[in-house]
């Protein structure tokens, strides 16, 4: 659709009625079960659910299996035999999962086989735990991912040190290389690796996935070859590579890769003639990011880009090929627009959309390859659950039966269009509170997405939009330049200027909002999490428009955070080196801007983030303070990058709806009670 100039044009959603405590919404929100992953049976029968519901008091959450009926006929129940902590399932005959039941002697998770009956048996077990497993679609053998400590061989001798270590108190770690730290883990002392286990045998180690690896691994179906990703390491900190191996042995077969190129997500075809793998090229200096699927060949190792001419990128989620020897058909996820839609990807190369709107997770597909299941959310609806055909364009598919009820939103959900200043067209979600009309016009907060490479395509937990709703704001939720979703072309437009074309796509999105007689331009807020944190620090420093911020895990001093973040090389590849090359990091470093802050800004940050490290909102509340600016810092000592916890994700909300209250619709402000 085509916008003209910089006018904005709305199209309408569906109304849902008010909650009946609108105040308090997020409670519910927090107390929702929440579906994360669906694994489907090799016969098609059992359709098992992976489900986190709030444990502890409410203070985590705790992973439960749930049958699902794929009919969508019966109600969903808990697996029989399940226990809290269960996690992970993947059927190979039974059902395998990973527990940590009956773990008291040596801590950490096992392999599982749950019958249908119920009973449970011990499958696969390491000292210290096993962190990931995949099973052979026609062979009883197994790979799993496990440490071994350095200058250890095996089980046995790693078991000895961990205990040695345990009862010595140490936790020390001695890095020779990088990274020591990943998505916030504190990498070490021991290295991940892929472990064979065949029938009646000891397992085989099939080598070591570097520090950072994350037990991403496929067996071949007939389990002769193992393949998994070797994490890179401070030598060649953006090129992984594929890892193809003898199942039987051990021995190395193939080590792929592709310099400045990362794989992800590996599995093989039906009949194990080719590996499947996403290929992401991130963004340096001089290139865009780009995502693809490709297919290696696991005899030769030649490799071919399956998806040459498409235009954006499957990703995140793992791709699905055909359970029929011989069929190339191959199923994946991307974001397009606002959504993530199901593809199909045909032998002869054609791709076929099978999903009109929403955002599809955890794709499963029946024996005959006729069927799908797969988790489908919006940005008005929570995960659950769906059933659709495997080929038919732009479906609306069938509901299975629910997990939970949040019943009805408080408001409307709808779209807001115009131009960047490129004459790019941009777009995104505006989430409309119940009430909202010319006469009594709504406060809006603008909502700024993290990445920047994402996009709002689905139902989020952090930062969702309707408790805010619930207290009357309306929410913009833009898709700036960086996001995923619109093609290349989006990339290009934002490449090496992270304060540049997001900031002002934000900018020229909000006003097309603000152009509507139902919001009042004068009661503005933005906030942002992680990249949008970075753009709520920006936004800070370039305009006095809005009454308040909130930045959460948001980048404050560019220089600074190059140096510590867990993705220093990421970075440093987009900016420069800063002591030769410092002309992004000028233009885009907002604590440059120090003297223009004015703006009453809620900072909300993790002490144990390593993505933003805190030093990041120190310098900023500091900063604020120094300048005689509002102020708050709500601070979690124990949560990373985002907040998980139930009761702190409760808090959360609570201290942004009431800051933004107080500065924006002039309200007392109220310090939440546990603060």
């Amino acid at each position: 659709m085509t916008a003209i100039g910089f006018a904005a044009w709305i199209t309408t959603g569906r109304m849902t009625t008010m909650v009946d405590n609108p105040s308090t919404f997020h409670h519910r929100l927090i107390e929702q079960p929440r579906l994360t992953g669906l694994t489907l049976a090799p016969d098609g029968t059992r359709l098992v659910a992976s489900v986190q519901r709030l444990g502890h008091e409410g203070s985590r959450y705790v992973s439960e299996l749930w049958e699902v009926d794929p009919a969508g006929e019966r109600e969903s129940r808990p697996v029989a035999g399940s226990v809290q902590g269960d996690r992970a399932p993947e059927f190979a005959g039974t059902l395998l999962l990973l527990s940590d039941r009956e773990s008291h002697d040596s801590p950490g998770a096992s392999v599982w086989a749950l019958s249908e009956n119920g009973e449970a048996e011990r499958i696969a077990h390491h000292p210290g735990g096993v962190t990931a497993f995949t099973a052979a679609a026609r062979s009883a053998t197994l790979a799993y991912s496990a440490a071994l400590l350095p200058g250890t061989v095996d089980a046995r001798t790693h078991g000895d040190l961990l205990q040695q270590r345990r009862r010595s108190a140490v936790s020390a770690v001695l890095h020779e290389t990088t990274p020591t730290r990943a998505d916030g883990v504190d990498l070490g002392p021991g290295e991940p690796h892929t472990f064979l286990l065949h029938p009646d045998a000891p397992p085989v180690d099939a080598g070591g996935q570097g520090l950072a690896g994350g037990g991403d691994m496929a067996l071949s179906p007939d389990a002769t070859v193992v393949a998994y990703t070797r994490a890179p390491t401070g030598s060649a900190p953006d090129t992984n590579t594929v890892v193809i191996a003898d199942a039987a042995t051990g021995g190395e077969r193939h080590a792929l890769s592709r310099p400045g190129h990362q794989y992800y997500r590996p599995v093989f075809t039906a009949d194990g003639t080719r590996l499947i793998c996403q290929r992401q090229r991130e963004e340096t200096y001089d290139s865009e990011w780009r995502v693809t699927l490709v297919a290696f060949d696991p005899v030769t190792g030649e490799e071919t880009d399956l998806l040459p001419d498409f235009d954006n990128w499957p990703w995140p989620g793992r791709a699905i090929p055909s359970p029929i020897p011989g069929d190339a058909t191959v199923w994946f996820t991307g974001d397009e627009r606002g959504h993530c839609p199901i593809f199909r990807l045909d032998p002869d190369g054609t791709v076929t959309r099978l999903t009109a709107s929403g955002a599809y997770t955890s794709l499963c597909v029946t024996p005959d390859a006729a069927t799908l299941y797969a988790l489908r959310s919006t940005l008005d609806s929570p995960p659950q659950a769906v059933r659709l055909d495997a080929a038919t364009a732009d479906q609306h598919p069938v509901s299975l039966r629910p997990l939970g009820d949040l019943g009805t939103l408080p408001g409307t959900l709808t779209e807001v269009h115009t131009t960047g200043d490129d004459g790019f067209a941009l777009r995104g979600w505006l989430v409309l509170p119940e009430g909202a009309r010319a006469e009594h016009p709504a406060p809006l907060l603008v909502a700024v997405h993290g990445g920047p490479q994402g996009s709002w395509s689905g139902w989020p937990w952090q930062w969702n939009p309707w408790p805010f709703a619930a207290r009357g704001y309306a929410v913009l939720l833009p898709d700036p330049a960086l996001s995923s979703g619109y093609g290349q072309r989006m990339q290009e437009r934002g490449r090496g200027r992270y304060g540049g074309r997001p900031y002002s796509d934000v900018i020229a999105l909000t006003d097309a909002a603000l152009d509507r007689a139902d919001l009042d331009a004068t009661r503005t807020a933005l906030a942002g999490f992680s990249f949008g944190g970075y753009l709520a620090n920006r936004t800070a420093t370039l305009t006095d428009r809005f009454r308040a911020l909130v930045s959460h895990a948001g980048m404050w001093n560019l220089e600074a955070f190059q140096g510590d973040t867990d993705m220093h090389s990421y970075f440093r590849k987009i900016y420069g080196d800063p002591r030769t090359m410092r002309e992004r990091y000028d233009a885009d470093s907002p604590h440059l801007g120090v003297a223009n802050l004015t703006t009453p800004t809620l900072i909300v940050h993790g002490g144990k983030d390593y993505r933003v490290p805190v030093g990041q909102s120190l310098a900023l509340h500091h900063d604020l303070q120094r300048q005689g600016v509002p102020a708050k810092f709500l601070y979690f000592p124990e949560e990373s990058h985002g907040v998980e916890a139930p009761h702190h994700l409760g808090l959360l909300y609570e201290t942004a709806l009431n800051f933004l209250d107080h500065h924006v619709l002039g309200a007392q402000w109220r310090r939440p009670p546990l603060l």
